[in-house]
């Protein structure tokens, strides 16, 4: 079996980017095309051009998250006016490099990639264990297809259930709620859920860098229950076998998100062998960019 989504997954020329700081502290990064539409804000970004120490920081007068959401949400609304951010979200995401950590700021979500800072998310595997009397104690997987008028991704096979997590949400309530949204999975039953690894991704896209921790959990549905998304941003669900979630992982019709979490579910549950996924282990571990 071959992974091109472990590559996709750790494909970052760290030498298109420049790194972005609050204070000392590294919480983003920015592709080099887009300094120069920053340089636009003198007042607000720092732009170091040394060899050596290039990088963009956030000016040291900001000196308080309320000040530094302020300054960087006037840049992110001209940049978003001129479709420089696309796929306003009306969503808060919190500017920090670990989970737990106090925030540094709050930016626009579709804002997160420009920027390229740290985001969280919860995928979560719906297996069934025992499947249907067409293939009898085969374990299966509820597999989704994103809307085609999703923001990214669209029209991608998907976890069953998928979402970032917002300022203000823990992994819990965010999976609870994703779980209703996106599969009409009830609150009680949603916690059933049982928690996986944590999957890192680093990668370029067309709208800039996503560095994310994803939180992956498999929930055991029953063998009767069929997903019904509520809020419009999934095209359809499908039972899938092993074989074909696989198939699909390797065939790049699953988003790199979906595809390293489903790795992670099959891999635990010694549904495929390690062994014929080379480089599997990079995902579960941190980048030290």
């Amino acid at each position: 079996m071959t992974l091109p989504c472990i590559i996709d997954a750790r494909r970052f020329d760290v030498a298109a980017h420049l790194p972005f700081h609050i204070g000392d502290e590294r919480v983003g990064w920015i592709r080099e095309d887009d300094v120069a539409l920053l340089a636009r804000w003198p007042d607000v970004f720092e732009i170091d051009g040394d060899a050596q120490s290039a990088r963009v920081t956030l000016a040291g007068h900001f000196d308080s998250v309320p000040a530094r959401s302020a300054a960087l949400g006037s840049v992110i609304g001209a940049l978003a006016a001129e479709g420089r951010i696309p796929g306003w979200r009306n969503e808060t995401y919190a500017i920090r490099n670990a989970f737990e950590a106090p925030p540094l700021a709050f930016i626009e979500r579709a804002a997160s990639r420009f920027f390229g800072t740290m985001t969280y998310a919860v995928h979560l595997n719906g297996v069934v264990e025992y499947a249907h009397s067409l293939s009898p104690g085969a374990p299966q997987l509820w597999i989704a297809r994103r809307s085609h008028t999703k923001a990214t991704d669209p029209g991608m096979l998907d976890n069953v259930v998928a979402g970032g997590i917002g300022w203000g949400f823990d992994i819990e309530a965010t999976l609870v709620k994703e779980c209703w949204e996106e599969a009409g999975i009830g609150a009680d039953l949603a916690r059933e859920a049982r928690a996986g690894r944590t999957v890192h991704v680093l990668q370029s896209l067309p709208e800039g860098t996503q560095a994310e921790q994803i939180f992956v959990y498999d929930l055991v549905l029953p063998a009767d229950f069929v997903p019904h998304n509520q809020d419009g941003e999934v095209g359809e669900h499908r039972l899938a076998r092993i074989d074909e979630a696989a198939r699909w992982i390797e065939e790049g019709a699953m988003t790199v998100d979906a595809s390293l979490a489903t790795l992670d579910c099959l891999l635990r549950r010694q549904w495929i062998d390690e062994d014929a996924c080379e480089g599997i282990a990079a995902i579960f571990e941190a980048p030290t960019l």
